[in-house]
């Protein structure tokens, strides 16, 4: 199980590589995604809501036509925490 406590800046490196897309802004990691249409940028940001829901973890999602962004952090803890990095890869093996 994931936990919720926020991580330290090592591990915050180290799961960092784990998911080489995805980039860190302060407290969050954030990616994002061209898609060919905005209806497949549609269908992902629903693929993503099912894992989000799922897990009971929600990134902040941006779309702009066929551009998603995605942002991970763990909002009640301040910072990240393993949920941040678990997501990111479920999202990743979309």
């Amino acid at each position: 199980m994931a936990r919720r406590t926020l991580l330290s800046e090592v591990e915050i490196a180290a799961r960092l590589q784990q998911v080489p897309e995805w980039s860190r802004e302060g407290k969050t990691i954030t990616r994002t995604w061209k898609f060919r249409t905005f209806r497949a940028a549609l269908a992902f940001i629903n693929q993503v809501g099912d894992l989000a829901e799922a897990m009971d973890h929600h990134p902040d999602i941006f779309n702009s036509w066929t551009k998603v962004r995605l942002t991970l952090t763990t909002h009640d803890k301040g910072g990240l925490t393993d949920l941040d990095f678990d997501l990111a890869k479920k999202i990743d093996a979309l």
